[in-house]
């Protein structure tokens, strides 16, 4: 799904050409890099791309590693330019800095699209490779690479995941059916068609957790996994304040690792894959929780619901996209859907039902 708005130039220069191309192979590291940022790469010679690379998934080579890997004669590299999305790293982590390999194989140009905030790196790589000669071009494309960059951005200036609210709600405004009908029939009623749900199941390849209330968790029984779609189950996270989800429910199978969020006192053993960790639920419970995502580097949440937990999001102001399906049934009564305001950047239909995007960017 595209949710971005259009680049603001319809022209670009060669660098920005390259580093296009670098925005583009990034996004093959979705939902597979985090806590690290997913980065592109791309090494140039005359005008002729010779190496290009993406992160691996977190704890494997960074996208320089594997651009400069994937060069055939290294002799070219250097004469070459390197294009990054983000400034090489300058500290050793899970690998060995970027800098020192760009520096190590003389590459006497690189061309970066946004500074890392990140307190390690910060202008610190770009510190190494100057002082080893290397010219060095900040700042191409940067409102783009931003715009990618902006799950690790929220963690790292904001000291919270970014955050997606997402909910499907019926033509006539409501999110559920009355509480006497879910008595009746304890499934969930689909408001949408086969392919929105699909859809879904990629959003949650693509973020690294999911969150879900109470009531969801007990009314739905949900699984939050991505079995319609392939890819990484994210981090499952739920609000539990007096325990009232038991072994019986999908969240509870020990199938993914599972966050229980709960206001019980006493401490409580953790299961396979199984966490409980403290939230004071008479006290504001989503800065709480964003400081506990922070602590846990979690650095992008889906929140699916339920309705009381997605007002709560929305009325504190923390949250950076909201998806929205609307479906072509009607429920007359029921749980109306959650009022907010925010910039819709992106409306699209799939099949009968419209999908609008909302940004609080």
């Amino acid at each position: 799904m595209s949710n971005n708005k259009p680049l603001a130039k319809n022209t670009f220069s060669t660098d920005e050409s390259y580093m296009l191309r670098c925005l583009e192979i990034a996004k093959n590291g979705l939902g597979t890099t985090a806590p690290n940022p997913m980065v592109g790469a791309v090494i140039v010679y005359k005008d002729q791309i010779i190496g290009e690379g993406y992160t691996s998934p977190y704890g494997g080579p960074h996208a320089e590693v594997n651009a400069i890997n994937s060069v055939k004669d290294k002799a070219l590299l250097k004469r070459a330019t390197i294009y990054v999305t983000l400034e090489p790293c300058s500290h050793h982590g899970k690998t060995p800095p970027c800098a020192d390999l760009i520096v190590k194989h003389g590459i006497p140009k690189v061309v970066i699209g946004l500074i890392d905030p990140h307190s390690k790196v910060a202008g610190k790589g770009i510190e190494k490779l100057k002082k080893a000669g290397i010219e060095v071009i900040s700042g191409c494309l940067e409102i783009e690479c931003r715009r990618h960059h902006r799950r690790f951005l929220s963690f790292q200036e904001k000291k919270r995941p970014y955050i997606i609210l997402k909910w499907a709600q019926t033509a006539d405004g409501f999110i559920a059916p009355k509480k006497e009908a879910r008595n009746t029939k304890p499934e969930p009623y689909w408001i949408t068609n086969p392919y929105s749900r699909q859809l879904v199941h990629k959003w949650r390849s693509e973020e690294q957790s999911i969150l879900v209330g109470t009531n969801t968790a007990l009314e739905d029984n949900p699984k939050l996994d991505v079995r319609s779609y392939t890819g990484k189950n994210p981090i499952r996270i739920v609000l539990d304040r007096n325990l009232k989800i038991d072994r019986t429910f999908h969240l509870m199978d020990g199938s993914t690792p599972t966050l229980v969020l709960t206001d019980t006192t006493k401490t409580i053993e953790s299961k396979k894959n199984i966490r409980y960790l403290h939230l004071d639920f008479n006290g504001s419970i989503v800065e709480q929780l964003c400081h506990i995502l922070y602590q846990e580097n979690i650095t992008s949440v889906l929140i699916e619901g339920g309705s009381q937990t997605l007002q709560s999001f929305i009325d504190s102001g923390l949250w950076n996209e909201a998806r929205i399906f609307i479906g072509s049934t009607h429920f007359k009564t029921g749980l109306p859907a959650p009022k907010f305001t925010g910039e819709i950047i992106n409306t699209r239909r799939i099949g009968s039902d419209t999908l609008k995007v909302y940004s609080n960017d």
